[in-house]
Formats: structure tokens, sequence, C-alpha cells
């Protein structure tokens, strides 16, 4: 086995449970867009071309409540303004031909940034970390959208996700990935910072914008988003 075949195969072991998982939310979502009445070609779509998480949840049960179409697209995009800081987190990585940023921009989810930044924090080898992304957001990306088909055609023998405790599985993956790149002590004070300002301001505000809330960590010590992500 190849140097560059080791740490490719050991990014795709360690991301495969987590492939799964996202496989049975994406089961959900399926099965709940379909029985809320979107027909099949649609809910696939959503998954392959939107690719949101959250976001596809709040679309279908937007339209299920007959709200405007505004409201859906400007719902959508403060849940997923967290993309933002990604992709300041991740410019080096993606740096590249057009098509590569395209493409990545696509698969940038919490997951596939968790596992990229755990790779940088290990090693600091961009080629590696840039290997980690796109293994992880393609397994990522092909498990839900299997997940989404088997939901939509199978319809109501997924159940509910949070039965499976998956509402807590990606937390706390995403908790155990980032934690080894909290090395320093100011980066622990910026992390502890932010979740307590998303954890305070989240009842209060619409879906997704307390945890861009968070970035207000940043500012409280002494750093700002982007020179944090080029120092990091």
């Amino acid at each position: 086995m190849t140097e560059n075949a080791r740490p490719a195969q050991g990014a795709f072991s360690a991301v495969v449970p987590l492939g799964l998982a996202m496989a049975l939310v994406g089961a959900s979502f399926g099965a709940l867009a379909t029985g809320s009445g979107l027909p099949l070609v649609k809910v696939v779509a959503l998954s392959a071309i939107l690719y949101a998480g959250g976001a596809q949840f709040l679309v279908v049960a937007a339209v299920a409540a007959g709200a405007a179409p505004a409201a859906v697209v400007i719902g959508g995009a403060l849940l997923n303004a967290r993309h933002l800081p990604y992709g300041l987190v991740l410019a080096d990585v993606l740096a590249g031909r057009w098509w590569t940023r395209v493409i990545g921009a696509h698969l940038m989810t919490d997951e596939a940034t968790a596992f990229t930044t755990a790779e940088l924090a290990r090693h600091g080898d961009v080629a590696k970390a840039r290997r980690t992304f796109f293994i992880a957001g393609t397994t990522l990306f092909v498990g839900w959208n299997v997940g989404t088909l088997i939901g939509a055609v199978g319809g109501d023998l997924v159940g509910d996700p949070n039965a499976f405790g998956l509402d807590a599985a990606f937390p706390a993956a995403l908790l155990a990935l980032t934690a080894a790149s909290m090395r320093a002590r100011l980066d622990r004070r910026v992390a502890l910072l932010g979740a307590a300002v998303a954890v305070v301001l989240t009842p209060f505000l619409p879906a997704g914008v307390g945890v861009l809330a968070g970035l207000l960590g940043l500012i409280a010590a002494g750093r700002d988003p982007v020179r944090a992500s080029e120092t990091s």
C-alpha cells in the first residue's frame, strides 16, 4: 500500500459511521418529503442539488404549511449562513481550479469541515487535508442521497431519526473531531465563548442564526473571523 493510500483509507474508515448515520437521516427526510406530497423526482433533486440537511427539512415544512417562497429562501439562507466562516477556514484546502472550488463548496458540511480541520491540526499538510475533505464530503453526500431515495421509496418504514439517537450523535462526533484542534488556550477560549453565545441566543433567534452568532466569541477573544482562520 502506498503512502498516499494509507491516509485515504484511514479517512474513509473514519467517516463511514457518520455516512451511515447521514443515510438514516436522509431516509427520514425522504419519507417526510414524499409524505408531504412532494413527488419523488423533486425529493431526490432537493438532496442532490440543494444538499443542505436542515434547510431541506425547513423547505418541506414550509411548503407543507403554505409559506411564501421568499420566506423559504430567507430561512434556508439563515440556516446555512455558517458556511461562510467554513469557507474562510477551508480556503487553502479548496484552492485550485474553479471546478474544484465549486464541487468543494457543494460538498461542504459541518462534518466534512470538522474532519478536514482535525487533519490540519494533526499534520498541517494541506494536500492531506484536501484528500480528507473530498473523501469525507463524497462519502457523506452519497450516504445522504442514497438514504433520501430509500426513504422516499420506503415511506413510513424509516421513522424518526431522533429515535436512533442521531440528534446527539452528530454533535458528539463534531466535538470529538474538533477537540484536537483546540490545543492553545486562546482557541479553547474562543470555542467556549462562541458556544456560550450560541446556546444563550438560539432560543430567541430564528433557526441557524444562534449558531452564526457564536462568531461573536471571536470578537470577545480579541480576534476577527478572517484573521482567526488565517492563523489557525
